[in-house]
């Protein structure tokens, strides 16, 4: 798309407003920032400041028969509540007597709402009460702004348009657009999800793509003219092209451009309105800053040396009882890392459990042993700044792991987390070293390498018993998480999850979740990631999502659960509009966007990753699904369950062979006048394994199915599902029971198969075969329909990313 941005103006904008002082525009100088930035209708306007008289020729000069008049200062950014906007006819002595009016009412207006809200003063405002913070307010007025009265062409509901962008702290600079108007963050709050605004991470979209995105909102769909007495009032192609000017200059103003003098903080047109098809912005703000410093880069590669380490050392271990330290090298030995290759930092021993000991990190250097993979700190957070300073010193360690807690999350440990950054990043700034070692923690459990044949969690055996025994078995997949707790309960409910790695990133000290994504999107180790975030470091959310895209193009499957998800963790930035794109939405917004499956639950994070490890080989076409039951209340919650928010899946119509060949099956059996063959289908509980399997290879077989979910009646008196005798009428070891069907079925069959096994634990025997066997099993068929819908979902969403980048529609 070619856009005549005059970035140079827009520089010189900013640059003047700074060498006033000021970090912010006028609503005029905005005006003038989307001039330069292409916008083809903006309001003629004109600052009228205090003691001021302007000629009455010039007053009128503007065209039509009235004017706005809107006061400008940069704390009073709701002006219409405190009466900071007004339309006045277009004559000499009724725009100075407004003017006028304004000068002294709006800031008594003002002033008098601070007053009842103290939770909302400006920090030069607090302590401020009656007369004096009137007279504050009213010092910072700068004047009264007179704009080009341009009526739209409705005053209808949803006629008008925010457009906005934002710097998060996580995820950089983020562009919202939807609902605009006064009750801009009411429609937010009210609408469902993705109805009244939607978001989007200008590095990682255009201006078509996120158009697309804006496409499902009611906004677009109002000004469309899609619904009811509605005509269109805006084409496309404008839109487009107004996302497109508002990515480029998000993208050019922002901290991950190295180039940018200055950062745009908000900028938000609220409104446009709507003109004989002119997009007309009524009212605008911007904030700024200038760059700050780049934190430098992290030898990534050392990620390698942390997950399969050759030598390994570890201090903190108690020769005299089972503390951490001690938990976690008996935890390391019984995963099978090699004693020969570890070292022990313990004063006064020369061997410990047949391992060698060393007193302290000096003695490394002399001792031969070589240069440390990975170097395990069990001490206490005092110690941890100064052994911190010490392997950086000697470059002891390629990676090191930081199990101390309390270091950062009180405030008395803040100092002490302080120093150990400190030293990290002078490492890495150092011209002599290769950026020092990497850190992971502090405050973690460590890690789980199956690879790399360690384990340093500090849970004992008698709490997390582990078959260690044999060859070892596990999935294609890394589970990293911010919380140890987290993976810790998730792994020990869901046992046949099995990743390959596990990682707890505490309080991603140095390491963070980007990094992790960063070098599993390019492992040839795991098909599946999956990650549970409570936060992410500065940008470290966009690094977190161009990592997760690149894992999508290279066929891998990520799963997400976001913690921090309610109102009151987005209260802080609730004060504004340009904040209404809230943090846990920009967050889900921006990683489902880049190809991440988002969960909603633990649970459902769970059932998503453990869809994931068993899915990833089947082939999803689309979202047809179909659905067999032998309990009537099955079927119908399955039926209740393919709608949400958050997605949307169709029950498959059945091709006229498929139900004909349906019918046979049940008419063999003698059921055919006692089962409607419909989507879902209630095969009845007299149904036999036989009907069971027939059927579900019959809708496998169908072109109009895109997967399965069979829920099996376990306590139907037709049916095999005990864990019995196999001479026993109801043993599941028969050659024929379901428990073979399905498993033949699944390994035959490129279609998706999900099962349904409600009912107590005398069919756990059943669940589990049915997962060795490698089809997903669930306890109760809502959920299953609802995270076979989300999975779907987001492989086809991956889908579309993949392709899009073959026709390069997407960019790096």
């Amino acid at each position: 798309m070619v856009l005549d941005i005059d970035f140079d103006s827009i520089e010189q904008i900013f640059s003047n407003a700074w060498d006033q002082g000021r970090d912010f525009l006028f609503e005029f100088e905005v005006y003038e920032l989307l001039a330069k930035s292409g916008a083809e209708t903006l309001p003629r306007a004109r600052l009228i400041e205090r003691g001021v008289r302007i000629p009455d020729n010039e007053l009128v000069a503007m065209p039509g028969k009235k004017s706005v008049l809107k006061i400008v200062s940069p704390y009073i950014v709701h002006k219409t509540e405190v009466g900071g906007v007004r339309v006045v006819d277009k004559e000499p002595d009724k725009i100075r007597s407004a003017v006028r009016r304004m000068f002294y009412e709006v800031p008594e207006n003002y002033a008098a709402g601070l007053a009842r809200s103290q939770e909302s003063l400006p920090a030069h405002y607090r302590d401020l009460t009656g007369n004096a913070l009137t007279a504050a307010v009213s010092q910072d007025v700068k004047g009264v702004l007179q704009v080009q009265y341009m009526p739209p062409d409705s005053a209808a509901f949803g006629n008008e348009l925010i457009v906005g962008l934002r710097h998060t702290r996580e995820f950089g600079t983020i562009l919202s657009a939807g609902l605009g108007g006064t009750d801009t963050e009411l429609y937010a709050e009210r609408f469902r999800k993705g109805q009244a605004i939607v978001a989007a991470s200008p590095a990682m979209c255009t201006g078509e793509r996120f158009f697309q995105l804006y496409c499902k909102t009611i906004s677009y769909r109002k000004l469309a003219g899609l619904t009811r007495g509605q005509r269109r009032i805006v084409t496309d192609e404008q839109l487009v092209e107004c996302f497109e000017s508002f990515i480029r200059m998000g993208n050019t103003y922002c901290c991950e451009n190295p180039e940018a003098v200055f950062i745009i903080d908000e900028l938000e047109i609220n409104p446009f309105a709507f003109s004989d098809f002119l997009m007309v912005p009524l009212d605008g703000m911007c904030r700024f800053s200038k760059q700050k410093r780049t934190v430098p880069k992290r030898p990534l590669s050392k990620i390698n040396n942390l997950l399969h380490p050759i030598r390994m050392g570890i201090i903190g271990v108690s020769s005299t009882r089972k503390n951490f330290g001690r938990i976690i090298l008996d935890n390391v030995l019984a995963q099978g890392f090699d004693p020969e290759n570890m070292v022990i930092f313990k004063k006064g021993m020369m061997q410990f459990q047949g391992i060698d000991c060393l007193p302290d990190l000096a003695a490394l250097e002399n001792s031969g042993k070589g240069k440390l993979d990975l170097f395990i700190v069990a001490v206490g957070a005092d110690q941890v700044p100064d052994l911190v300073e010490d392997v950086i010193e000697k470059d002891a360690a390629h990676a090191v792991m930081l199990i101390s807690g309390g270091l950062g999350e009180t405030h008395d440990s803040q100092d002490k987390a302080g120093q150990v950054v400190e030293a990290i990043f002078a490492a890495r700034n150092r011209p002599d070293t290769d950026g020092g070692p990497v850190f992971l923690g502090a405050n973690c459990m460590g890690v789980i390498s199956l690879p790399g044949s360690f384990d340093t969690w500090f849970i004992p055996k008698e709490k997390l018993p582990k078959d260690r025994a044999g060859p070892r078995s596990f999935c294609r997949a890394a589970l990293i998480s911010q919380s140890g707790a987290f993976m810790l309960y998730r792994s020990h409910q869901c046992p046949q999850l099995a990743p390959a790695y596990m990682i707890s990133m505490g309080n991603q000290t140095d390491l963070t979740l980007g990094d992790m994504m960063t070098y599993f999107k390019d492992s040839d180790q795991v098909d599946v990631i999956a990650v549970y975030a409570e936060g992410f470091n500065h940008l470290d959310g966009l690094a977190f999502c161009r990592a997760v895209r690149d894992a999508v193009l290279a066929g891998k499957e990520v799963v997400f659960y976001k913690a921090g998800r309610t109102p009151e963790g987005q209260a802080a930035t609730a004060g504004h509009t340009a904040s209404l794109a809230g943090d846990y939405m920009v967050c889900e917004s921006c990683v489902s966007q880049a190809g991440a499956i988002v969960a909603r639950t633990f649970s459902e994070f769970q059932e998503l990753m453990l869809l994931a490890e068993t899915l990833n080989t089947k082939i999803i076409h689309g979202n047809r699904l179909a659905a067999v039951s032998g309990a009537g209340f099955e079927a119908v919650g399955m039926a209740d369950s393919v709608q949400s928010d958050d997605f949307t899946m169709e029950f498959a119509r059945f091709g006229s062979k498929t139900v004909a060949d349906v019918r046979s099956v049940l008419a063999a059996k003698g059921l055919d006048r006692l089962v409607t063959i419909s989507n879902p289908i209630d095969i009845n509980p007299a149904a036999d394994d036989q009907v069971h399997g027939d059927i579900a290879a019959i809708l496998c077989r169908d072109p109009g199915v895109d997967a399965m979910i069979f829920s099996v009646d376990p306590m139907s008196p037709a049916m095999q599902t005990l864990d019995t005798d196999p001479e026993d009428r109801f043993s599941m070891h028969h050659k024929g029971a379901i428990l073979q069907r399905l498993t033949h079925l699944n390994n035959t069959s490129a279609t998706p198969i999900v099962a349904v096994v409600d009912g107590g634990r005398l069919y756990d025997p059943l669940r589990d075969a049915l997962m060795a066997g490698g089809i997903p099993v669930f306890n109760v068929c809502d959920g299953a329909v609802a995270a076979l819908s989300l999975y779907i979902q987001g492989r086809l969403r991956a889908n579309t990313i993949r392709v899009s980048k073959s026709k390069g529609v997407i960019h790096d």
